[in-house]
């Protein structure tokens, strides 16, 4: 297990591990105790109670919070003819097609998020031993997989984050930067928690939230009661 740095276990003495806090207190904490030398991202984590080995139960999607993330995502769009002016249009960083496909083949990854129109799947679709691993391959459940280049460029660069449960049923995903204010922090938090509990499979069983925690990239977490987010 990595050893914990001083500034991590100081700031780990202001949290009460035994307690879960109301969602704007544990924000203000976060910013608090974060001490890295940058402007730290502040992260959810969410442990769901489903079983991600069946179909019936996964969790994935998107959505856009409201007051974006902080980070400026670099989208690439393979698209042709008026598709693709639609994106260069909305403010797309890459569009193309095979010369991209070439580029991305001889190991290329200078871009966060690729959107891709679905008559150009059969050639993306070659990219996913590359794109897959790197959880950067385009899906029609996130909303990059469409004809409506614009609306996708456009939402992912105001905010919009992905989220999918993992093997274990947890879910991480960043809801802005320890820079903005608290109000904006717990609104985009709440605009995920509820997009993942409308996202909760008829098959999930028992209870759905069962932890909730919010981070600083470098600080500890601090558990958020699951009752003050319902």
């Amino acid at each position: 297990m990595a050893k914990k740095g001083k500034k991590y276990l100081e700031a780990a003495k202001a949290i009460d591990r035994s307690k879960a806090y109301d969602i704007d207190e544990a924000i203000g904490l976060v910013k608090k105790v974060a001490s890295a030398g940058f402007d730290e991202s502040v992260d959810v984590a969410v442990r769901l109670g489903v079983d991600t080995r069946k179909n019936d139960q996964q969790v994935r999607g998107a959505v856009v919070l409201p007051n974006g993330t902080g980070k400026t995502q670099r989208v690439l769009v393979f698209a042709r003819g008026e598709k693709a002016r639609e994106a260069e249009a909305a403010g797309a960083d890459y569009v193309g097609e095979q010369e991209l496909a070439d580029k991305i083949n001889d190991g290329w990854f200078d871009f966060d998020v690729v959107v891709a129109t679905p008559d150009m799947m059969a050639q993306v679709g070659r990219l996913g031993r590359v794109l897959g691993p790197k959880g950067l391959m385009p899906n029609p459940k996130t909303g990059t997989v469409t004809f409506d280049v614009a609306k996708a460029v456009k939402e992912i660069k105001a905010g919009k984050v992905e989220y999918r449960a993992q093997k274990d049923g947890n879910v991480h995903v960043p809801i802005g930067k320890v820079s903005f204010d608290d109000a904006k922090l717990v609104e985009n938090f709440r605009v995920l928690i509820e997009t993942l509990i409308k996202a909760k499979p008829a098959a999930a069983k028992g209870t759905y939230l069962k932890n909730v925690a919010v981070s600083s990239t470098m600080g500890p977490g601090v558990k958020v009661s699951t009752a003050s987010v319902k």
